[in-house]
């Protein structure tokens, strides 16, 4: 995508030639003849380089610069003058600006700058991203667990309870409904925090490799094993070991794990010493742990030792009420990490979104939210941009299980879904009339009775 930069400058010929040089170098390029169009523009949307006069009406680019100094300092800005002076330039440079060049600009000294203030800015937009993941990946423990439902309230009181001791916890839910991050917390709050905490996700290893993964192996104890490994509970020694998606793992990586347990001690593969180890263990599982011991694919005295506290996370189709606060978290946190302005989200936007299935729960959601910021327009997300946007995996039914979740009244939900039905039935049939009215068993007649009385038109 071509690199979008916004000229500023009160005198029409000056813009005009700018213009024509940046775009036959293939930037896209706007204009503004003042600084309050320029600020107006620099508002409403996003620009990679900002080339400014200093000499304007009132707010002059001095008045610009500062502004874009404390409200979007990740745009770098270009200065160009007439009447250049040092104590100019230099005041400018203090502001932030990238450079200062003196009118009429040398084409082939323009262009480098440009070019530079360019990489510059993506490279300060890149380092922003990375210190937005850094910070959350250092403060990951201390991401809030969102939610102000009755059952978020009771996961948090039971980690607070559960965390200062040493009993093991097994978290349970489904895939994407936060169950690592419960684990985070439960380390987060125990006497353990300045240890490590070892992740392991025991579905997304062989099972010919997850003994090695968790206890180590020695030098030559099997094919490709050059070298002697450490393994996860040695890793995790002194903190927290958290076996995510435990209802994967194999059998026999099951039984060394139950003696593991029951002894503080480990054997790594091909090896013959007892290493003591002092970990505590959280274990999570999206599956019926229960039903996998009926089916003899689950331990059931390992069930025992790990399931000392049980805490099971819902899904987030059965706590819509989180939905809103979960969203406006999400939608701060990603406009930081995506380099966005930030956007709000309206009550009917909030609505739509509470409709919804989320059978990927709060990890679907995210998702779901970062793209509505990158492709929804202006200042705010609206209802449209959702049904625009989002075709989430729940929604698979259509607009009529929505409307179980939107309506209490059941006229009022009848007459809404003979709407979209209607409507539907007309799309389908490119506003015929007619045929709508045989292929759905109605008279045409009362087909525009129905049309007049839910104020039906066909979009243009």
């Amino acid at each position: 995508m071509a690199a979008s930069i916004l000229v500023v400058d009160d005198e029409a010929s000056i813009r005009r030639t700018l213009r024509e040089i940046l775009e036959y170098e293939d930037y896209a390029v706007d204009e503004a003849e003042n600084g309050e169009q320029a600020l107006a523009a620099l508002r409403s949307s996003s620009y990679d380089l900002v080339i400014l006069d200093v000499k304007m009406p009132e707010p002059d680019g001095m008045d610009v610069l500062e502004v874009m100094a404390a409200e979007m300092p990740e745009v770098p800005a270009l200065m160009i003058s007439g009447h250049g002076t040092i104590e100019t330039a230099v005041e400018a440079t203090k502001l932030g600006a990238f450079d200062f060049i003196e009118k009429p600009p040398d084409l082939n000294r323009l262009l480098v700058t440009v070019r530079n203030a360019l990489d510059r800015g993506e490279l300060e937009t890149e380092n922003r991203r990375m210190r937005q993941t850094l910070s959350e990946q250092q403060e990951g423990d201390l991401t809030p667990i969102v939610g102000e439902s009755e059952a978020i309230q009771e996961i948090k009181d039971t980690i607070e309870r559960v965390a200062p001791t040493e009993a093991r916890v097994l978290i349970m839910g489904e895939n994407g409904t936060g169950k690592e991050l419960v684990a985070k917390w439960i380390h987060h709050r125990s006497e353990r925090r300045e240890g490590p905490l070892v992740e392991v996700n025991c579905a997304a290893i062989p099972s010919e490799l997850i003994e090695s993964e968790l206890f180590g192996h020695e030098k030559g104890s099997f094919t490709g094993a050059t070298q002697q490994r450490i393994g996860k509970f040695e890793l995790a020694d002194g903190g927290t070991l958290f076996l995510d998606e435990i209802g994967d793992m194999s059998l026999s990586a099951q039984a060394k794990v139950l003696r593991a347990l029951q002894e503080n001690k480990i054997e790594r593969v091909g090896g013959d010493r007892s290493i003591p180890v002092d970990v505590r263990v959280v274990a999570a599982t999206n599956k019926d742990l229960m039903a996998e011991i009926e089916e003899g694919n689950f331990r059931e005295d390992l069930y025992h030792r790990i399931g000392v506290i049980l805490v099971d996370v819902p899904p987030l189709r059965e706590r819509r009420e989180d939905v809103p606060v979960i969203t406006n978290y999400f939608a701060d946190r990603l406009a930081r990490r995506n380099g966005l302005a930030p956007k709000t989200f309206t009550d009917e936007a909030l609505q739509r979104l509470k409709r919804y299935e989320w059978r990927g729960n709060v990890r679907e959601l995210n998702n779901v939210i970062e793209r509505l910021l990158i492709l929804s327009r202006g200042d705010t997300v609206e209802a449209d941009d959702v049904d625009r946007y989002i075709r989430p995996a729940g929604d698979s039914d259509g607009p009529g299980l929505a409307l179980i979740h939107e309506y209490d009244d059941f006229t009022d939900a009848r007459d809404q879904f003979e709407k979209i039905f209607i409507q539907q039935k007309l799309d389908a049939h490119d506003w015929n009339v007619s045929q709508t009215a045989k292929t759905i068993g109605i008279q045409r007649s009362h087909l525009y009775n129905k049309l007049n009385k839910y104020g039906i038109e066909r979009d243009e």
